[in-house]
């Protein structure tokens, strides 16, 4: 809640302008506190998104520090927490093997068309400020939510140690060139060889028939990821084990959901706090790669791979 490009903004959530005076914040706080109450007939998760929408500019300092910091602090690359090449780390303990830019397509893409947005010969000092990227159109804030999505798996799946080989924003073009066709991440382990795709849809989702649904959901997620993991299975001659659809933990109902077998491939759903679970147990269905395959497989994906 709160917490991504795509979310409601706490001013949204009481009904209010951002710059709304203490007192007229207050009375809407009040009003929406009595619209959502269950006690009343309303909603439990609105009347818990009005109180932590309150806690956070509820106070002048609390306000402030909300209007200075939301979509600033958790976009900036430079944040702490953010993404970083294995080698720019200070500690020693064993890291996946990785290559590529998570997010880096995407982070280009948003602040190229921020600055279109804001204004030819504008000068932007910080394309991540808060009140920028709040007022930003869904489109470019949603570029800025699929980074931040991508970067979040990065910083797992390095995690898991070198056991594990990741490139992310992986080519899958195919034919038609495009750019926006890759493949978020290729994590290769000991359980297999996944196609992953990170996402941030800004709301709760759901599932039929193989399918991830919901107001906010794009296109047909799950399809467009074993389109382009075929893109790369036929140009490196490999065989993906699964597919894996990472999202925020709040907008699933349980953290891994297992959709079965599209398309003759055994995908899942999985929450953020539950991605390091999936890539090291498997999924279900999914044809493990052990011993000397291991290696070839690797080698194949470095010599073929490329980066978007």
């Amino acid at each position: 809640m709160f917490d991504s490009p795509l979310s409601a903004s706490a001013y949204d959530i009481l009904q209010v302008a951002a710059d709304a005076d203490d007192e007229t914040l207050r009375r809407a706080f009040r009003v929406r506190l009595r619209e959502t109450h269950p006690d009343t007939g309303g909603d439990a998760v609105r009347f818990v998104e009005v109180q932590r929408a309150w806690e956070l500019v509820g106070t002048p300092e609390a306000r402030a520090a909300y209007d200075r910091g939301r979509g600033a602090v958790s976009a900036a690359p430079e944040a702490e927490g953010a993404w970083t090449p294995p080698r720019a780390r200070q500690d020693t303990r064993p890291r996946a093997r990785s290559a590529g830019q998570p997010g880096g397509w995407r982070r280009e893409r948003y602040l190229t068309l921020i600055r279109e947005w804001v204004g030819r010969g504008t000068e932007v000092p910080d394309p991540y400020d808060a009140q920028l990227v709040r007022s930003a159109p869904r489109e470019i804030r949603r570029l800025l939510a699929d980074a931040l999505a991508e970067e979040a798996t990065a910083r797992i799946v390095a995690d898991l140690g070198m056991g594990y080989s990741v490139w992310h924003d992986v080519a899958a073009s195919g034919r038609s060139g495009d750019l926006d066709e890759k493949l978020d991440h290729i994590v290769l382990g000991p359980s297999g060889l996944y196609g992953v795709l990170s996402e941030d849809f800004g709301g709760p989702v759901g599932f039929r028939r193989g399918e991830i649904i919901g107001p906010a959901v794009v296109g047909a997620p799950v399809s467009d990821l074993l389109s382009r993991m075929r893109v790369v299975a036929r140009a490196a001659r490999v065989r993906f084990s699964g597919a894996i659809v990472v999202l925020p933990d709040n907008d699933l109902a349980q953290q891994i959901t297992e959709l079965g077998s599209v398309r003759g491939t055994p995908v899942v759903v999985a929450g953020r706090s539950a991605l390091a679970t999936v890539l090291r147990r498997g999924v279900t269905g999914a044809r493990d790669i052990g011993g000397n395959e291991v290696f070839d497989v690797r080698t194949r994906l470095d010599a073929t791979v490329r980066f978007v």
